[in-house]
This record gives C-alpha cells, structure tokens and sequence, in this order.
C-alpha cells in the first residue's frame, strides 16, 4: 500500500503495520518518517532492534534469519534493512520476494529504507512484493516552489509564524538544502519566543548557508526564474565550482529542448521524446512549459552558443562572430536569457 508522507503519522497512530519501505529523493523527510515509524514500534513494544546494512560483503540470508529469530527475552523486534544503492541485485530480489511471504502481524516489524528509485525499480519484482503486504512511503523533494510553505509549516508548529517576506529570504539563503533549513527553523525556535518573527529578526538570525547544487540550475532555467538562475551561477562561481560542469548542465537542458522541440515538429510525441531524454521529476513539470516559451531559432542559437563557451572553458579561441566575455560571464548570460523568452543576449 502506498501512503502520503503527511498521511504516516495518522497511519502509526491507528496501527503498526507489519513491513514499511521508505524511499525517496529528501534525505531529511526520509530520516524523519523512519524515526516516527522506530518511535511508533518502540511504543508498540517493539524494543528490540536488529540493523542490517547491505553492502557487497551482505548475505541476504542474514534477512531471513533474522525475520526466524526470536528474542532470548521475547521481546518484539524491529528489523531495519538498509540499502543505499537502491538495487539489491539478483539474489536479493529473490530474497526480498521470499521474505515478503513471510510478512504478518506479530512479534516482528519490518523497516526497509531506501534512496530515490528509478522507475524500473518501482516496477520491479522485489518492490511490488514489498509494496503487497506493507505500506511504502515516498520521501519527495521540496520544489523550490514549495519551500516557503514548507518553512512556514514548520515555524507554525513551534508556535511561529513569518510574513511572506521573510520566508522567501530563508527559502533563498538555503537554497538546495532542506536539512539547513530545518536547522535554521529550529534555530528561531531557540532564539525567539511564540509568535509572528519580524524581518529583521529573521535576517539576522539566519545564516546564508545556501548550497548551490549544478544539477537544479537545469530547474531554475526551465522554470523561467531569471533572478534565480543568476543568483546560482553566482553562488557555484563563489564556491569554486569548476565552469567545465556548469557549462555541461546548461547545454544538457539546451540540447534536450532543441530536440524535444524538432521531434514535436516531426510528429513525435513529447510523452516518448522526455522518456528518451530522461527528463523526470521536477523537470518534467517544467519542460513542455519551457518549450513553448523558447522558440526553435533561439535555440539553435543556443546550442552554439554553447560550443563557444565550451572553447572558452577548454582555453581555446572562440570561432563564433560575437566577441566573448570570460566563461562565466558567458555562461551568466546563456543560463539568464534561457530562463527568459529567448531574446536575451
């Protein structure tokens, strides 16, 4: 059974089920969804506690045995399995569906922990098996849409709350990190007392602790979000990002729009064109609007201007007409006129 994250805590309080998986994108909304369900079966009696860490060296045998094992003092047992790299491999596919016949209500609870899963996995023989008799819960990413709601619901429950303003300005100092944005929350919590915080408290209690991820520029750019997409490049140039991985995330969504937008032209449909160009998650909300957005001439213009920054980066001359700045001025502009309508320069 799948569940919605917000969905668990009323779930654990009506009833323990046998078997949890938790999964997703959010590293911190995965940890707080895995404490909730070890605090749950610590309540239910579940006292005992067996962790089993895949790696290369794992025997999946150990799962079973473990799920055989009873207590020397009859206690109940959590059981956690955890695999990081997401693909537990041929044996533990067998493994897992062998396990999951075995799941029931009783002296054991099962908690599987996973990183995001690719489509292939969710679909995957072992997962179904899981997702059949235990209830999967997905930790998504928070859109940076999102993310001032997502502070402002925290804050409220530590009897806070901040104008529109000031969550926008903690949204923008934490860029692409929700586990700072959690600490900074709980930090105002600290700092002041319940009640409505004032901009100025805000700013000076909170730290730009930003971490500027490459791969969410390709985000920033389709969103159309120019200010953004500045304020990323400039942030990778200040943390000492090398232009070389800047310059291929900016021409990997350039690349992936030009050819979405000549196989639409060609009477391909755009759900198999995004399959094809991997465009998933967040990107794939954003895409077709992007599309519409850039025309095709911009585009092809792009995709050279892309090959030029390329010679830039690699230290070799500019073959293109238009004089060139450095790199990173270069791909300042591209980055910003791509989060426009095509027409910036």
């Amino acid at each position: 059974m799948q569940l919605r994250l917000d969905a668990l805590p009323a779930q654990l309080a009506k009833r323990l089920a046998p078997l949890y998986v938790v999964h997703g994108d959010e590293h911190l909304l995965a940890i707080e969804a895995s404490d909730r369900i070890r605090a749950a079966a610590r309540r239910a009696g579940y006292t005992e506690r067996d962790v089993l860490q895949v790696d290369r060296h794992f025997r999946w045998s150990r799962l079973a045995e473990s799920g055989q094992s009873l207590s020397l003092f009859g206690d109940r047992k959590l059981i956690e399995l955890r695999i990081p790299g997401g693909k537990p491999g041929k044996d533990g596919s067998v493994a897992l569906q062998a396990y999951a016949k075995t799941v029931a209500d009783g002296d054991t609870v099962t908690l599987v922990t996973l990183p995001r899963l690719e489509r292939d996995a969710k679909n995957s023989a072992w997962f179904g098996a899981l997702e059949a008799v235990g209830t999967t819960v997905e930790a998504p990413l928070v859109d940076r849409s999102k993310l001032p709601a997502w502070i402002a619901e925290r804050l409220a429950a530590q009897g806070q709350s901040a104008d529109a303003g000031a969550l926008t300005f903690i949204a923008d100092r934490v860029e692409g990190n929700l586990l700072a944005a959690h600490q900074e929350v709980q930090k105002l919590a600290l700092l002041h007392p319940a009640g409505k915080l004032d901009f100025d408290a805000v700013r000076e209690a909170v730290l730009d602790v930003a971490r500027y991820d490459v791969f969410k520029l390709g985000e920033a750019m389709l969103a159309g979000d120019a200010t953004r997409v500045a304020r990323m490049i400039d942030g990778l140039r200040g943390e000492g990002e090398s232009p070389v991985l800047v310059q291929w995330a900016v021409t990997e969504e350039v690349r992936a729009l030009l050819r979405a937008k000549l196989g639409v032209a060609a009477g391909q449909p755009l759900s198999a064109l995004t399959r094809q160009l991997r465009v998933w998650g967040p990107r794939e909300r954003l895409f077709e609007p992007a599309m519409r957005r850039l025309p095709l001439p911009f585009l092809r213009d792009a995709i050279a201007r892309c090959a030029e920054i390329d010679r830039i980066v690699k230290g070799l001359r500019p073959i293109g007409p238009r004089p060139l700045g450095d790199a990173w001025t270069e791909l300042s502009r591209l980055a910003i006129a791509m989060a426009g309508t095509g027409s910036g320069s």
